[in-house]
């Protein structure tokens, strides 16, 4: 017997379950809300308090203590090169020969002219004697011993003469050898043996030139308002005047971060500058190993007041805000303030803050881009290092 199917109550069957289960579902809580974010960490730290001193930087350049022109003191054919081009020399070394034949040839002549003069000397000193002692017995005249001691005052006129034409002499022999008169380095040769040189009584030839190395000067321009400031600074007895006291100075090379050479001062000009404003100024520098050549540029620090107590922090904690600078300090109850300041010269790789914070403020110095003004974060204590400090 066939079967009949009821497909209505069938799918209301199969409805069911699934109605109970949605149905069950509807009675379940609500999913709860994420919870809030934690304040974002930071690290603080309280300013560094220590005496410093300002200095005030100009740029300067390296000019030798002693410079010399070599230069021929008498004419001739140059025979021989005794130095190295750039070479290190010594005062007294032999740098250039000079044939010396002609004037050894007049210092022989000269001495045999001498030779002569002394001759005349002494014939004329015994024909007075000889006079004086017949003119005790009227055998001779007193205008006869006038004229001979006259021919002897002469003849020891032309001896003296004769003198210093053999003296004349044998400086120029003396001066075909030319030597260093100082020490220092000397720059390439100018004369090749073989080329005639004129000397000091026709234009002297150039040679070569020398330059000291050690220790060397710096010259640098300092600037109206700067020598009016440390002028009152001595005034006031704060700063000794570089005019009478060595002040220290510090002198950065190109291509350097900080000072490798120290020096002291040691001359101020006694005018301004009318067209530029500046007094030139001027230190000297010890230079051991002779790596500072005249010419070279540098960066010369000199003391620019009396030693005072600062708050100091690093560069990476002062940030802009349009024509400001401003630090982010966390206050008691971990917010964070904006405070403006005003920033000093570097000391020790960090910087002086004139004004704006204390010595007992919580300043960020790390994670500056995630502190917010007004919003709480997370301080971690540390202590502040100078720049390049790496324990």
């Amino acid at each position: 017997m066939p079967v009949s199917v009821d497909f209505r109550s069938l799918r209301l069957n199969l409805l069911a379950p699934l109605v109970a289960l949605a149905l069950s579902a509807c009675g379940d809580k609500p999913p709860q809300q994420p919870a809030a974010a934690a304040p974002p960490t930071v690290t603080v730290a309280q300013p560094v308090k220590r005496t410093v001193t300002d200095w005030d930087e100009f740029t300067g350049r390296f000019e030798a203590v002693q410079e010399v022109q070599v230069r021929a003191r008498v004419g001739g054919f140059v025979t021989s090169v005794e130095f190295r081009d750039g070479a290190i020399v010594r005062a007294g070394d032999l740098l250039y020969v000079i044939d010396a034949r002609p004037f050894e040839a007049i210092a022989e002549q000269a001495d045999g002219q001498l030779s002569d003069a002394r001759a005349r000397a002494e014939l004329a000193r015994r024909e007075l004697d000889r006079a004086l002692t017949l003119n005790q017995t009227q055998a001779v005249s007193d205008s006869i011993v006038d004229q001979r001691r006259q021919t002897l005052q002469a003849a020891r006129a032309a001896e003296m003469q004769a003198e210093g034409a053999l003296k004349a002499a044998k400086l120029n022999i003396e001066f075909t050898h030319v030597m260093a008169p100082i020490t220092g380095r000397v720059s390439r040769h100018l004369v090749t043996p073989g080329n005639l040189v004129q000397g000091s009584e026709g234009g002297a030839t150039l040679l070569t030139t020398i330059v000291s190395l050690d220790p060397i000067y710096i010259y640098f321009d300092v600037d109206e308002a700067t020598y009016l400031r440390n002028s009152r600074l001595w005034f006031e007895g704060k700063r000794p005047s570089s005019r009478d006291t060595p002040n220290p100075v510090q002198v950065t090379l190109t291509g350097e971060t900080k000072p490798s050479h120290e020096g002291t001062m040691n001359f101020l000009d006694n005018r301004l500058d009318a067209s530029t404003g500046t007094l030139r100024s001027r230190a000297v520098v010890p230079n051991k190993d002779l790596s500072i050549l005249p010419g070279q540029f540098g960066r010369v620090r000199i003391i620019g007041s009396a030693p005072y107590e600062a708050l100091l922090l690093p560069d990476t904690a002062i940030a802009t805000d349009q024509s400001r600078k401003i630090v982010f300090v966390v206050k008691d109850d971990n917010t964070v303030e904006a405070r403006p300041v005003t920033l000093g010269p570097l000391d020790e790789g960090l910087r002086v803050i004139r004004e704006g914070i204390k010595a007992e403020d919580r300043v960020i110095i790390d994670g500056l881009q995630r502190a917010r003004v007004g919003a709480n974060v997370t301080p971690h204590a540390a202590d502040i290092k100078p720049a390049g400090d790496k324990t």
